[in-house]
């Protein structure tokens, strides 16, 4: 087993997963915090990397692509400061971390990890029921609905709506943006049959984020929805073959127009239909055949 522990946490290999526990520093980012321990199997692994710095280094950890929730909710969006895959390593502690770094690699190496996209998360995401009160709402999820909830902070018309649920199979997407600069940011769900190019403020279905220290706790609410909902590289479901006619059926129809003809012959026969009343009759029967 290796392990590696530091101020800003501490990692656990034992050959087969990797247990990343954030460390209790005030430094330690509250989304970390919060979060808590990931359990991250080997074979959600593309590869590690330690950097060195005058003061102090950094382990990285790189996940293939559609293997976690979080990750695919905030596309690549999260801060060095919020990534849980990242731990802030001591000078005095760098040879710990290249040895760490060289098992994590031989494992992946003796396992033949490969490094390319999953179609189906390979973590749960994080626990519910789960609670978050940032920018100008409160967003929940119980693992089935999502509900939205505004306070005063909230701009008039869309606080004038009313709290919003939403059952997860309405769901076709969810996304969290941090703000940046002069922009806000916000997590937004959009909601099928109901597509909207309104600004969050003004979006039923959205928070708007004002990067406050609680915003990349709403990345949480979006991953753990985001693990719920079907994986964006999934397979299409397979289309049912067309169902073959059933030949008992088909031999029915067959025989019934048989007899038609038989009956339709007879009553030509003794003069109920005329000559051109049985030619049009049989023609439209044998059409059928």
């Amino acid at each position: 087993m290796a392990e590696i522990l530091q101020r800003d946490g501490t990692w656990t290999f034992d050959g087969d997963r990797l247990r990343l526990t954030p460390g209790r520093d005030k430094n330690v980012s509250l989304l970390r915090k919060t979060l808590g321990e990931l359990s991250v199997p080997l074979g959600a692994l593309a590869g590690i990397s330690f950097e060195q710095g005058k003061k102090s280094g950094r382990l990285r950890l790189r996940l293939r692509d559609g293997c976690d929730p979080l990750l695919q909710a905030t596309g690549g969006r999260l801060g060095d400061f919020d990534d849980p895959y990242q731990l802030s390593v001591e000078s005095d502690r760098y040879g710990v971390a290249e040895y760490f770094t060289d098992e994590i690699r031989h494992a992946l190496l003796l396992d033949q990890v490969p490094t390319d996209a999953v179609d189906s998360y390979l973590l749960p995401g994080p626990a519910v029921p789960l609670s978050v009160s940032a920018g100008d709402g409160t967003a929940s999820f119980d693992g089935g609905h999502v509900r939205l909830e505004w306070n005063w902070k909230t701009e008039d018309a869309k606080a004038a709506a009313g709290a919003r649920t939403l059952a997860l199979p309405d769901i076709a997407a969810v996304e969290w943006h941090p703000s940046v600069g002069l922009e806000n940011g916000h997590l937004r769900f959009t909601v099928r049959n109901a597509p909207t190019k309104a600004p969050p403020k003004y979006d039923p279905n959205a928070v708007e984020l004002w990067g406050f220290k609680k915003d990349p706790l709403m990345a949480l609410v979006a991953a753990a929805v985001q693990a719920r909902l079907p994986h964006p590289a999934a397979p299409a479901p397979k289309r049912p073959a067309p169902t073959p006619p059933d030949r008992q059926t088909a031999e029915e129809d067959h025989d019934a127009l048989l007899r038609r003809l038989r009956e339709l012959g007879d009553l030509h026969r003794s003069g109920v239909l005329t000559d051109e009343e049985f030619t049009l009759a049989k023609q439209a029967v044998l059409k059928r055949l």
